[in-house]
């Protein structure tokens, strides 16, 4: 795509760029060729116009598309919903495509699986899902459910009910014990809760899924609790460092869905 230097601009005229600004530059040439021939071009097509080598071309294509900014129809490139995620008015994003964005980063930041559940009845269900690309991890799909008591982001979404709602939990759900950890009994559940009310992070070590710890942080959008971020951390990699780390990035998530 031809380019017109600005001198008045020092941040464009600058005629050797790092390698990061190159990649972003090109990254943006790729997506405003791509939005302006809406057939469709192919890679040698965008590779040709934007004098991209195709070693570098196949790459920035894997991750836009990845992101959904792009999606590839065959062999064609076109502009992918992740782009009109970007303009549409908050009012038609679904919860969805509010937190997809978010646990991308998380699973980005930690390389461990990471979620956005919602409740459904007495259960946790997976909205949305990103698996670790280590070869050691926990995998779950979008829709899989699963009782609230027995993973971190399903203890994170009890401790934001109001008394009485988790009094009628605690009434009428059976609460099955799926390891030796699982936490059943009501008073150390309720225990529990307290402290995730007080720390703003639930945890779960094995309660689930032996060899699986997770961790899982209440989300909030207008002053309603909506769900949870969860990450998923294989025991043989959880200790105290990626504990803090994998909190911090799931207060980070929960505040930006907040808008805070």
């Amino acid at each position: 795509m031809p380019q017109t230097a600005k001198s008045a601009n020092p941040n464009t005229a600058n005629p050797n760029p790092s390698n990061t600004v190159k990649s972003a530059l090109r990254t943006l040439d790729i997506i405003e060729f791509v939005v302006a021939h809406p057939q469709g071009p192919i890679a040698q097509d965008i590779a040709a116009a934007l004098d991209i080598p195709v070693s570098s071309l196949f790459y920035l294509l894997g991750t836009l598309a990845e992101r959904e900014y792009l999606i590839r129809d065959g062999r064609r490139y076109r502009a992918g919903p992740g782009l009109r995620r970007l303009t549409a008015p908050p009012a038609d994003l679904t919860l969805a495509d509010r937190v997809e964005p978010l646990v991308n980063i998380l699973r980005r930041e930690l390389d461990e699986t990471a979620s956005f559940m919602v409740r459904t009845g007495w259960e946790v269900e997976a909205l949305v899902t990103e698996a670790s690309g280590q070869a050691l991890r926990y995998a779950i799909e979008p829709g899989h459910r699963k009782p609230l008591h027995a993973l971190a982001a399903g203890k994170a979404i009890l401790a934001t009910l109001p008394e009485a709602e988790l009094a009628r939990y605690f009434a009428e759900c059976p609460r099955p014990r799926f390891t030796p950890h699982t936490l059943v009994d009501e008073t150390a559940l309720s225990a529990a809760l307290e402290q995730i009310r007080r720390d703003g992070v639930a945890e779960a070590h094995e309660e689930n899924t032996p060899g699986i710890c997770g961790l899982g942080a209440a989300a909030w959008l207008n002053g309603e609790a909506v769900g949870a971020f969860a990450v998923a951390i294989p025991a043989v990699r959880f200790n105290p460092h990626v504990a803090a780390k994998a909190r911090a990035a799931l207060a980070r998530a929960a505040a930006s869905l907040a808008g805070i």
